[in-house]
């Protein structure tokens, strides 16, 4: 894994803290990690969706 260091407003870093202090996750990094794989398989998902599949005859 690489280290990645980024500023987030303080509002969503006391939500992500709330998720964890609720044990949703383990730590504020795993939150993190979660989010950002969402977010790259929706991207994924909205790619797939705009492609268009051959018609067949």
């Amino acid at each position: 894994m690489e280290r990645v260091t980024l500023r987030i407003p303080k509002q969503q870093i006391e939500e992500v803290e709330r998720m964890v202090e609720l044990g949703e996750y383990p730590n504020r990094s795993e939150a993190i990690r979660a989010a950002v794989r969402e977010m790259v398989a929706e991207e994924g998902r909205e790619e797939r969706a705009t492609k268009r599949p051959f018609a067949r005859a």
